[in-house]
């Protein structure tokens, strides 16, 4: 049985629908940054999670190939992610995605080292003919955190947010999104195969006491 990390830790992938107080350990991605709308049909974020998936799953089949990666074990590859942000804003503004920054991200298992990272690189360049130097090996650390489940569109995220917030606020914390720690999603639905309705988004706040 594939190891599956949203099965495995729920508490970072299924939260329920009403706020909560989490702390997030830090966690290594794959991650590629750029900015502008996110629906633009061939835009830079459509390329990102391209190059992302590319990655992936060229460790994920790494098994078998020459290549052994110490301490692999089978398992399914995490959902996409993404840390959002507006320039001179601790805000997200949904009417201004052109005004957007991201990182776009997919979690890597522990086994996955920098020099593994490498050389998932350099093979995928090498068979895909195909430029991944906007790939980086990126390590997070998130910390204290309120999340919450949001069902339905994207568009329709600050009331989940608001709730979010005031449960911080009503329990000692303080929202505290900066430079360093961002607005943070992740993509348990396929927005090209679900209903907008119900789409499932996990959405992540930093917070401090």
């Amino acid at each position: 049985m594939a190891f599956d990390y949203k099965k495995e830790y729920k508490e970072f992938y299924l939260p329920p629908k009403t706020p909560g107080i989490i702390r997030i350990p830090e966690m290594n991605y794959l991650a590629v940054r750029g900015q502008g709308d996110p629906n633009e049909p061939e835009g830079a974020y459509k390329t990102a999670i391209g190059l992302l998936y590319a990655i992936a799953f060229t460790i994920k089949m790494s098994y078998k190939g020459s290549h052994k990666i110490d301490g692999y074990f089978s398992y399914v590859v995490p959902p996409l992610e993404g840390l959002w942000w507006q320039p001179g804003s601790d805000r997200i503004d949904y009417s201004h995605k052109e005004a957007f920054r991201w990182i776009s991200m997919i979690r890597l298992p522990e086994f996955v080292t920098k020099e593994e990272f490498d050389w998932a690189i350099q093979e995928a360049t090498q068979k895909k003919q195909s430029d991944f130097s906007k790939v980086e090996f990126f390590p997070y650390q998130e910390g204290l955190c309120v999340q919450c489940m949001h069902i339905g569109s994207y568009d329709n995220e600050p009331a989940t947010i608001e709730r979010m917030d005031q449960y911080a606020i009503g329990n000692g914390y303080t929202v505290d999104i900066s430079d360093t720690r961002f607005h943070h999603e992740i993509y348990l639905s396929d927005p090209r195969r679900a209903a907008a309705e119900k789409l499932r988004t996990v959405i992540r706040h930093p917070v401090r006491q």
